[in-house]
């Protein structure tokens, strides 16, 4: 059920910007319900995430720490990259970054799945760049951003804690405290990410109705560029560091697959609903390009020693 979901994200995400379009007077008046929309999805995504997953990534140490440092190198470094080389506008150039910035996303672990990856792999580093962002994201969008605009990274770094890791930390805590009523939702928490996802597009759309027809073909074409190379260079340096092929198809689609609602968040709050609207054209190109990925590394198999594992854990995960 959530492998379709997943697939389906794109449509989810096109038919939602659509009503943010065309109702974007009443839709936008919803905008400060984009923080507790993250964090509802942020707490879900928590109680999908048991202590076994966080000491699960002690077996495999090198692969999560290479992962990881990928994660937060290469995403915002190509962002800042294609944004400069195409000319963007300060605006845009600033949503490119904080994308960049962003940690993984929550449909790489299905997608790295689909990709004959490591579920395992894949839980461990989404939950963990997800933990770190609150220390990251801020640092990393100063860095990039301050000969830009002014970056208040401690009003960033509240935000993230606020809607990120104190609801992942509260969702943990459910699993753990109430596991029998928890196992009850996780069969409909991939559908309330989902529609959480698609809400949080409309909004946006509908809070930039005013720009939409003066964005340039350059933004979609930055975009599409920074998928695309993050998605191969995830790939290619997880193989120049020596990891196995399950394991580089993992990273690759980890490093490629961003949070893009929390950089929208981000983007609104601290900036911005201008900087937000490629947090929301990445969330479209990231869903068909990650899935176009998997389907096509789906039958091209790889060996892969924990598959077998990989493949349990994902089955608990998507019910």
């Amino acid at each position: 059920m959530r492998a379709l979901l997943s697939l389906l994200l794109p449509l989810w995400i096109i038919i939602a910007s659509t009503v943010g379009f065309y109702f974007h007077v009443e839709v936008s008046t919803l905008k400060p319900a984009l923080i507790p929309i993250m964090a509802t999805i942020m707490f879900s995504m928590g109680m999908t995430i048991s202590m076994e997953d966080v000491l699960r990534t002690l077996k495999q140490p090198q692969a999560l720490a290479i992962g990881v440092l990928l994660q937060f190198l290469v995403m915002p470094a190509v962002a800042w990259a294609v944004s400069i080389a195409l000319g963007l506008s300060p605006e845009l150039l600033t949503g490119m970054v904080l994308v960049g910035a962003a940690p993984g996303g929550t449909a790489s672990n299905v997608l790295a799945y689909l990709a004959g990856g490591r579920v395992a792999l894949s839980v461990s580093m989404t939950t963990v760049s997800t933990l770190l962002s609150i220390l990251f994201t801020p640092l990393l969008a100063g860095f990039y951003l301050d000969s830009v605009v002014e970056v208040d990274r401690l009003g960033i770094l509240l935000s993230i804690a606020q809607m990120i890791l104190l609801p992942v930390l509260g969702g943990m805590l459910c699993k753990a405290w109430l596991p029998k009523l928890v196992s009850r939702v996780v069969p409909i928490l991939p559908s309330i990410a989902s529609f959480g996802i698609a809400s949080a597009i409309c909004i946006i759309v509908a809070l930039n109705v005013a720009n939409l027809a003066h964005l340039s073909v350059m933004l979609v074409v930055a975009v599409v560029l920074h998928n695309l190379l993050g998605l191969s260079l995830g790939y290619i340096l997880a193989l120049a560091s020596g990891q196995d092929f399950a394991s580089a198809r993992t990273i690759a689609i980890e490093v490629g697959t961003q949070n893009s609602g929390m950089s929208a968040a981000i983007a609104i709050q601290h900036f911005s609903s201008l900087t937000a609207i490629p947090s929301a054209i990445f969330s479209i190109f990231q869903n068909i390009f990650g899935a176009a990925l998997a389907g096509y590394w789906s039958i091209r198999p790889c060996k892969n020693i924990e598959h077998d594992e990989d493949r349990a854990e994902c089955s608990s995960r998507t019910g």
